[in-house]
Order: C-alpha cells, then structure tokens, then sequence
C-alpha cells in the first residue's frame, strides 16, 4: 500500500505567541532629585511656542471670576460681624468656585477653538517606522476585545498603510477560563486575517498593574518599535485616525505623547447614554479649551494615545512611592504621571481634540461608576505626594493638582453645606449677644445680604452650565452634529433632560466620593476587579443596600431643615431631593428600557448612534459573532485536557521555565500537584482545584502533562471517583 510523504511529516509547529524580544531597559525615575542639564533640547524650537495668550486669558479670566465671585460672597456675610463659621463659608466658597470657573474660562476659549478648528488633511502615503498597537486586557470577554482589534486592522488595512503595524494582546487576566479564551481567540483571529501579525502575552503575575503590564511590554519588545499605541479593552479606533496619529509622531521629533480625544460609544442604559450624550456634546469644547492652554504641556489619559517608546522606556519607569498603600506602593494612575515625567525630560505631551474616530465606553449605571470612581480616587489622591517631585513643569503640576482637586470637591462641597446648616441652627437656636463688650447703641444680629446671596446663586450656576450650553450652540451650529442628535429640538430637549438629570445624581456622588476621600484618609485600599462593560442591570437589592445610607441622610436633612427652616429647604432642595431618590435614581441609571426607548424617541441621540462608525460598526458585529460562538465561557482545563493540538499550542505560548530556587517553594503548584496526584479523573481535578491552583496548572507544563493523563470520567459506573476516594479512606 502507497504512502503518503506528507502524512510521514511532522506537524510544523505553532506559530509563536510573540515576536523576538527587542528589549528596552527603562530606569526607575527619582521623584526627589532631577538634573535639568539633562534635559532634552528642541528640535524644532517654532513648534515650541508656549500659548501664553491661552494660559493668560483662561487662567487670568478665572482668577478674576473668582476675585468678584469672593467679594460677592464676603458682601453677603459683611452685614453684620462676620463669624469664624462665616469665613470658613467665604474660604470653601472660593475654593470651589475657582474650579469651576476654571473650567467655564476653558470651555468659552474651547469654544471659539472649536468653531475655528481646521478640516483635516490628506492621509500620508507612507510610514517610516513600525508602531505597535498594544491593548491591555484583564480579564474581560475575549470576543469583545479581539473583535475590536480585528476591526481596527481592517480599517488600517484599507488605509494602505497596514503593513507598518503589529498588534499585541498583554493579558493580565487572573482567570484561567478567561486565559484560555484569549489564546483560542488569538488562533481564531489568526486564521480569519492570515499575514497579520497578532501577538499575544500572558504575565504570570500582574506586577504594578496596568503600569507594569505596559513596562513588560516595552522592556521585551519596544527597541522593535519606535512608537506604540495604546488602547484600552474598550477602545476602538478608525484606521485613519491610527494611521494620522503614527504620521503625527513620525513628524514631530519633539513629541513624546500625543493624546486623541476618545468619545463614548455603544451605550444603552439610561445613565451611559446621558453620559455618552454630555460627552458629545460638552466634550469637544471642554477639550479643545484644555489643549489650547496646555499646548506642548499637556496630559495622557491612559488609553487612546501614541507614545514613542524610546522616550518612554528612558523616563517612564515609575518608582514604589514609600510606605503601605492607599498612599504608599504602586502609583495607581500611572498615565499623569509618566506624562509628568516624558514632559520633564524635555519631550512634548499634546492632544489633538479635533481628530476624530476615537472612540471608547464607560459605565453602564451609577453603581459601576462609583466602583470606578474609588479606584480613580485612590491614584488622584496618591498624586499629593507626586506633585512637588523635582523638575516637573509647572503644567504638570497643575493636571496633577486637577486631578487631586476633582475628588476633594465633593468633601469640600459637602462641608460647605454643613456649614450653611450650622449657620442657620445658630441663627435659629443660639441667643446673640445683642450688646457685645464694645459700647455700641445697636445690637450685634447675625444678618445676611439674601438679595446678594440669591445672585451670587444665579452666578454660580450660570458658570456651571456655561460649559454644557456652549457645547450645546457647537452642536447646533455644526450641521451634521445638529442631525445626527435628531435636529435643533431634540438636541435641545436631551440637553436639557441631562442636565436635571445630571444635577439630581450630583448630590448622590457628592456623597459617594466623600466617603471615598475618607476612607482612604483613613488608610483604606482599593482592590483591582474588572469593569463591568455589558449592559446588564444591577440587582435592586444591590441597590438599595448601596443606596440606603443617603436616603436616610437625605430624609435627616429634609425633616431637619423642614423644622429649622422652609427658605432652607428650598435652598437645598436639589440636593435634598437627589439623596431621597437615591434608590430609584440609580435603579432608572442602569436600565436598558429607559435607555432604549429614549433612543427611540430620538433623545440623548449622538452622531456616532445615529449614523454609526463602520469600524465600530464592525467591531459590534464581529463580538456578536464570536460571542455566539460560546468559547468565552469553555471550561479551560478541560480544553486543554481534552484537545490535544490546542494543548501543544498552549504549552508553545508558555515561556520557558526559570530554574527554581532551591527551598523556594510555590504553594499553589505544590498543592495543585498533590490534588492531580489524588484525581483520578478531569472531573475530580475540575472539582478540587481552587482558581490560584487551576492558574498554576494552565501555566506549568509538568502540571499540564499529570493534568492530560486523566480520563475524562470516573471509571467506576454511577458514582464519581471522588466519591469512590471519600469511601476509600473511610475504610482505612
């Protein structure tokens, strides 16, 4: 009988998880000692101009609202003696007031910016360098975040420019059934786009975090590439954009980071799509407000930008901040402070507000927010002692300071509040002395200018909104934005729908982060769990156990300020009423119904919703693809056990073993070895294995190889063999 030559040749052998390693080394950087001589020079010193129009106007605008906001504020308590209780008032009151007209200079700037912004020009033709697009992922569904890179390649792909682009999957994920996902994922991907290169790499152990996860990357392969851009697992990006942002670094020398503006996409709960919407809206003008007075000065948000890697590997190495975490240890929002750092050495940090197709998502309901919100806490906080480090550019410290003032707003805001109550409870209770030491003929009464005090309300608010209302006459302006929110009515209708709702959630997470800003005062850390993305509801009784607290705070004040005061209640009757519909506010902030049918009626309607991005539009429809497929939620240890090829493919991706240590003892192998000892079929191994042990398996090939050997099932009819050992040693 003929044979076959091909059937007597070996399988050739999987295709590599990862390229060759082109390592970088990337120093750990001192916060306490920076040598300005070593600081990089410009390249092209015209590209450098500082916008001191920008900075003097916006910064010089906002301490001069502030200045008339503090001498309206001081007039309202001035009528009679003021108290100690009265100038804590005015000081909390300037504080808080100066960020917000801050950030109403920025948006009237941002503003004329935006309706000025030039149209964008020609793609280029070629590329000089390879960019790595780097994503990120930590135990998310796989479907999601492969799809999104397949349509990202494809869209590069149509640029003619896709072959000065590689694209690596840096896996943190600590669930070994996620882990198997991904690397199924990966094949598959592999097999749809042949002659791509998709790379793929699991750390053991996720030191440092999002940080660290990005830091192994650039010290195994960033001598490979010149520039990296970095995604989040929600990210998704058009190929012009990718290819407009490589061309930007590749023409500017003196360009360490440059940052896109990513808008928010794919929401249907009620809360995502009023922050999709205010996003959209208000987002553009704010941004461009922002690059104006940042100029090469600017910030990374952690995602959605590009970074050149030699810069970053020499400056970006984020040491340990001393002591024990929520302060101490790992820098938890690493992306202001490599920006800080990138800066310092002389390369500069700018956004492009205007580019366009970038694109990401956010929380689905008001309870993921805040989860989100806590961690985000924690990092801001952490940059109080970050701040002062040496040699960093006074625009540096001023988006740290941003940073750290946007968390303590709240407490600051919330005791303002206490106040205006204690101040009235005097007013109400304690007897004044009418006739102090000083001879006077009139007595001292506790007065307030209620006339001033009304229109300094009325200011302060008109500041708050100025920001949404310009953002709101760009939207009308611009003629597809007007029609792709639904036309001028609607656009208007949504945006005044945000607002009340917007303004009725404030008071809820006024609360919600002053608790944060306290418990890490008081030494609280925060873990490190995935983003829910889906849009899933939250149970009610989730929450009402989250919520329960500030509906009864807010009854408190209501019945307290009820009995002090009726013109009280009318004052704090937003805030009152936002913590008394706590519960139902955040319930109606994650439902998909609400959501859903506004879309149908046409309000909270964005551009990006109405007439869909074709990449976004292809990423939806790849995950839903892969998502029916059913491979996200596979078994991994039996997908491995049981599929032979896919096992050899796994143990290839494995990197090889280091020599252990002699006493140095792992103790979930050890205890993950002693259980696959004791099985006596997959079923045991699935059922004994905790999910450390079941990690430690998937990642040692020893482990792999006891693992395979295993049947399937018990061989014994009827009854698991680990049922079959319990008797077993019963009877010894």
């Amino acid at each position: 009988m003929a044979v076959s030559l091909d059937s007597l040749t070996p399988p050739s052998p999987p295709e590599p998880a990862t390229p060759r390693e082109a390592p970088l080394a990337m120093p750990v950087q001192s916060l306490r000692r920076f040598n300005r001589r070593t600081r990089r020079g410009w390249t092209q010193p015209s590209h450098m101009r500082t916008p001191w129009l920008a900075r003097l106007s916006i910064f010089g605008g906002a301490a001069a609202l502030t200045l008339y906001g503090a001498r309206e504020m001081y007039g309202v308590v001035e009528v009679g003696e003021i108290t100690l209780l009265e100038w804590a008032l005015v000081v909390l009151f300037v504080i808080t007031f100066s960020w917000i007209a801050f950030a109403f200079m920025a948006s009237v700037y941002g503003f004329v910016a935006l309706l000025r912004a030039p149209r964008l020009g020609p793609l280029p033709e070629r590329l000089e360098g390879k960019t790595a697009v780097v994503m990120p992922i930590y135990n998310e569904a796989p479907a999601r975040v492969f799809a999104a890179i397949q349509a990202i390649c494809e869209d590069v792909r149509a640029t003619g420019l896709g072959d000065a682009f590689d694209y690596f999957f840096l896996s943190d994920t600590t669930n070994p059934d996620v882990w198997i996902a991904e690397e199924r994922a990966l094949l598959a991907l592999r097999e749809r786009l042949p002659g791509e290169r998709f790379y793929y790499r699991h750390r053991r152990k996720n030191v440092a975090r999002k940080a660290g996860n990005i830091g192994d990357f650039v010290m195994r392969w960033g001598a490979a590439y010149p520039q990296m851009l970095v995604l989040d697992a929600d990210s998704v990006m058009s190929g012009e954009t990718v290819v407009r942002l490589a061309a930007a670094m590749e023409g500017d020398p003196d360009a360490g980071m440059i940052q896109s503006l990513p808008l928010i996409i794919n929401r249907n709960t009620f809360y995502a799509r009023l922050q999709q919407f205010a996003a959209r809206i208000a987002g553009p003008v704010l941004a461009c407000g922002l690059a104006a007075w940042m100029g090469r000065d600017g910030n990374y948000w952690g995602h959605n930008a590009i970074i050149r890697t030699r810069a970053f590997a020499d400056h970006c190495g984020l040491p340990n901040l001393p002591g024990k975490p929520p302060f101490g240890g790992h820098i938890l929002s690493h992306d202001f402070v490599e920006a800080a750092l990138i800066r310092r050495a002389g390369w500069a940090v700018y956004m492009l507000p205007t580019l366009g197709g970038s694109f990401e998502e956010s929380p689905p309901s008001l309870i993921d927010l805040a989860a989100r919100d806590r961690r985000w806490c924690q990092g801001n906080l952490q940059h109080s002692r970050i701040v002062s480090a040496s040699g960093l550019v006074v625009a540096s410290r001023q988006h740290l300071l941003n940073g750290i003032f946007g968390y303590l707003a709240s407490p600051l805001w919330m005791a303002q509040l206490l106040i205006g109550i204690v101040l009235v409870l005097q007013s109400k209770f304690i007897r004044p002395e009418y006739f102090t030491a000083e001879f006077s003929l009139f007595p001292t009464w506790p007065r307030f200018d209620y006339i001033r005090a009304l229109n300094l309300f009325e200011l302060t608010i008109a500041v708050l909104l100025a920001p949404k209302i310009f953002g709101l006459i760009a939207a009308c302006v611009d003629g597809p934005t007007r029609r792709g929110c639904g036309g001028a009515i609607r656009l208007v209708v949504s945006s005044v729908i945000e607002i009340l709702v917007s303004s009725a959630l404030a008071s809820i997470m006024m609360v919600i982060q002053s608790g944060a800003v306290l418990q890490i005062m008081f030494g609280n850390d925060t873990g490190w769990n995935p983003q829910r993305r889906d849009d899933g509801s939250v149970s009610f009784a989730s929450i009402v156990r989250r919520h329960r607290s500030h509906t009864l705070l807010g009854v408190v004040t209501l019945v307290a300020a009820g009995l002090l005061s009726p013109s009280l209640v009318i004052w704090m009757s937003p805030t009152i009423a936002g913590l008394i519909l706590s519960i139902p506010l955040s319930w109606a902030s994650g439902q998909l119904s609400i959501g859903v049918g506004l879309r149908r009626l046409g309000l909270l309607a964005t551009p990006e919703e109405t007439s869909v991005p074709p990449v976004v539009a292809r990423s939806n429809a790849l995950a839903a693809e892969l998502q029916r497929s059913g491979r996200d939620g596979d078994d991994g240890l039996r997908a491995i056990a049981l599929d032979e090829a896919f096992r050899q493919t796994h143990e290839a991706f494995l990197p090889d073993a280091g020599r252990r240590r002699r006493g140095e003892i792992e103790v979930e192998e050890a205890v993950a070895a002693a259980k696959l000892n004791d099985a006596q079929s997959l079923e045991d191994a699935n059922t004994w294995l905790k999910r450390k042990e079941r990690l430690a398996v998937l990642g040692d090939r020893a482990l792999i190889a006891m693992l395979a050997r295993l049947p399937e099932r018990s061989e014994a009819p009827g009854e698991t063999s680990a049922e079959t050992q319990r008797v077993d040693d019963q009877a010894l």
